[in-house]
């Protein structure tokens, strides 16, 4: 009797030690944090440091040819020797740039790493930057995500996909957040890169559905803010007649619910009849309180601009067509997909006269 009961207290005694331990541990994962944190930040203020005291000094002896190389060759010698790796001559350019690029000390985030800092400076457009500076803060983005979002020219694709000439000058001059409304969400093309897909491969629609699936953080992170996987291959039944909807998402800044379809082939109306259906079909039956009109994105191999147009209802706002891409594009790519789009809606404006 006695053994059971010292069972019963001990097992008593885990019970009770468990949400104990669970708070401790959280107390000490939080302080850990913060002290990476601190340390983290307070390295990057050295170098801020370290680049300001560079540019002022090369300013100084600007007047002698190679001063600024010879100076940064000497103090790498002498730092490296002093403090180890880290200051190498290209990363002293760094601090040097880092300061010029963020000469306002106090505006320095410590959510941030070197890292993240170094990925920054090579982007020389300043509202570009910012933008990636606040999403990366805001969307908690790793060193790897920031560097994707970078390469494949995630602010330039979202700005391109707004036909709307004020809202691309808001955004082009203010570094608010960009999403307010649903158009303002949509990027064209999207970049499935991360599904290591070549363009001579064949790819069936299923296959492309299965491998966004595998890869779902990777397409959260390319579809934007606020995304969460709800369902695959939604069910509609209607009269006896199934169909089904690729992907489902609820975006939580729209408030609204976001059904994707995959189309390997060239756009068709019958494509965006569908999905104009399935988008009827979740306002009617499966909104809840609070949740605003679902929308519809196509993403598709390719598109023409008129089928769209002719398709839709005027002032069409919940269905929207995109193009996905199986690799990063360039910077000339990505300007010959701007001069388009931009000779589209110039197009437009002329027959609307």
């Amino acid at each position: 009797m006695s053994n059971t009961m010292t069972n019963i207290t001990e097992t008593h005694s885990i019970l009770n030690i468990n949400p104990i331990y669970a708070n401790i541990r959280a107390i000490l994962h939080e302080a850990r944090s913060r002290s990476y944190r601190a340390i983290n930040f307070n390295m990057i203020m050295a170098y801020w440091e370290t680049g300001k005291i560079i540019v002022e000094e090369e300013q100084k002896g600007k007047e002698r040819a190679g001063y600024g190389e010879s100076l940064l060759e000497a103090l790498s010698q002498r730092l490296t020797k002093d403090f180890g790796k880290g200051f190498s001559t290209t990363n002293l350019k760094y601090m040097r740039l880092f300061y010029a690029a963020f000469p306002i000390r106090h505006a320095l985030r410590d959510e941030l790493s070197w890292t993240h800092y170094r990925l920054l400076l090579g982007i020389t457009h300043t509202r570009a930057r910012e933008y990636y500076l606040n999403e990366a803060i805001g969307q908690n983005w790793s060193t790897r995500a920031l560097e994707r979002q970078i390469n494949s020219f995630y602010y330039e694709r979202i700005l391109a996909s707004k036909n709307d000439v004020d809202v691309k000058k808001e955004a082009d001059t203010n570094t608010q957040a960009l999403i307010t409304k649903p158009e303002d969400l949509i990027k064209d093309p999207y970049i499935l890169e991360f599904l290591n897909i070549s363009k001579d491969m064949r790819c069936l629609e299923k296959d492309l559905e299965q491998g966004l699936i595998d890869k779902l953080q990777q397409f959260l992170l390319e579809l934007g803010k606020g995304f969460c996987f709800v369902a695959r291959q939604k069910s509609i039944t209607l009269e006896g007649d199934h169909f089904y909807i690729d992907l489902v998402f609820y975006n939580y800044i729209l408030k609204c619910f976001v059904l994707v379809d995959l189309k390997i082939g060239t756009l068709t109306h019958q494509d965006l009849g569908q999905m104009q259906m399935y988008v009827n079909y979740y306002d009617r039956q499966l909104l809840n309180e609070g949740d605003n009109k679902s929308i519809g994105i196509i993403l598709c191999a390719d598109k023409k601009d008129s089928v769209v147009k002719y398709t839709l209802p005027e002032g069409s706002k919940n269905i929207f067509t995109s193009k996905y891409q199986f690799c990063l594009p360039t910077e000339e790519e990505l300007r010959r997909e701007l001069e388009r789009e931009k000779s589209f809606i110039e197009q437009e404006k002329t027959l609307a006269l």
